[in-house]
């Protein structure tokens, strides 16, 4: 796969609005309504909103620059559960949504492309999840307002004629823009009545792996219309909540484990809380301070996978303010046994 800065011909020091510039001029370039039926163009275009999928997300940006493609988890990016979607790209940059297949394209160049299938119209929804229900997978039952069909007649829109958009011709020096927009008479329906707003109970099945940003699309769960085939779509955006210990990378888990002075000494074994449950960890004799030791497997479930990342534990060792008299005595020989002496090292940045 060829590098994400060299799809998008930018320095890798590239800024946000030089990045977003290099993506407008290459989606303009090749999408696939000045292109029809052009596979190198229509691989251009879905390339380039890859490569800028990535390089615009921070944390994404920096995984790539550490390690490559193969830092990046590629689940799901054609779809589902949403690493990237190609329309939902275009039309982030080029403010699409002008119900288009990609969203807003009309409006910009006056194409002759036809809509895609009118809609009664889709209903996003935020779920927060913890990460034991991420973990382990949940059904979520929730309550949704939305138009639903209540068995009485529908008339066509008087405005659209049924076709449910507006279109707009504008003569500029550039020459003809064509401004295509839903009818606001029939919200893009093309039809009048027929359906009511009523609150029902969706029932949403989370699978294990999930993360914020990730979304999920129930077909059909939308707003109905005034038949199934113009059923809107519900779409689920997951939004993890914050952990009062771990700390999510990924699919990795991050825990500090705060020992006592003579476990780091002599070693010991210690019972660490996963996702999955209590597990036993074996400190090493002579542990450092801020060492990190590694439980293979005991960390998030993989999207669609049967692996698991890993749980890393940061060792921290206790320096106690206050010790009893017999300590202090303990030490007092301790130090006389080991001595007193100091040695400096070089940073290594």
């Amino acid at each position: 796969m060829r590098d994400y800065y060299e799809i998008l011909n930018v320095d890798k020091n590239a800024s946000e609005q030089e990045l977003k510039k290099a993506y407008r001029k290459i989606a303009m370039k090749n999408h696939p309504d000045r292109n029809p039926g052009d596979k190198n163009a229509e691989s251009i275009f879905k390339e380039a909103a890859e490569a800028y999928s990535v390089l615009s997300d921070s944390q994404k940006r920096q995984q790539y620059d550490t390690f490559g493609h193969s830092g990046l988890n590629q689940a799901g990016q054609s779809g589902g559960f949403g690493g990237f979607n190609v329309e939902d790209i275009f039309n982030s940059v080029f403010g699409g949504g002008g119900g288009s297949g990609f969203g807003g394209f009309e409006d910009l160049f006056g194409s002759s492309r036809s809509r895609t299938k009118k809609t009664a119209g889709d209903l996003k929804l935020k779920l927060k999840l913890s990460l034991d229900e991420i973990y382990n997978g949940v059904t979520k039952k929730v309550r949704v307002k939305r138009k639903v069909r209540n068995g009485k007649e529908s008339i066509k829109c008087s405005k659209c004629q049924g076709s449910g958009e507006l279109r707009i011709v504008q003569r500029s020096m550039l020459g003809q823009i064509v401004n295509v927009q839903p009818c606001n008479n029939c919200s893009g329906i093309g039809y009048i009545g027929g359906t009511e707003l009523s609150s029902s109970t969706i029932e949403i099945n989370v699978p294990s792996g999930v993360s914020s940003g990730n979304y999920m699309t129930m077909k059909g769960k939308g707003n109905e219309g005034v038949d199934e085939s113009l059923d809107g779509n519900l779409i689920i955006y997951f939004e993890e909540i914050e952990h009062e210990f771990f700390t999510r990378n990924d699919n990795d888990i991050y825990l500090e484990s705060e020992i006592e002075y003579h476990q780091a000494i002599l070693g010991d074994s210690i019972e660490v809380p996963t996702l999955s449950g209590n597990v036993s960890l074996k400190i090493p004799k002579s542990v450092k301070n801020q060492q990190i030791l590694r439980l293979r497997g005991k960390g998030m479930k993989k999207i669609n996978g049967n692996s698991c990342g890993d749980q890393y534990i940061r060792v921290t060792i206790n320096i106690p303010k206050t010790i009893s008299r017999k300590s202090h005595d303990l030490l007092i020989e301790l130090s006389k046994e080991m001595g007193s002496r100091v040695s400096f090292k070089k940073i290594n940045e």
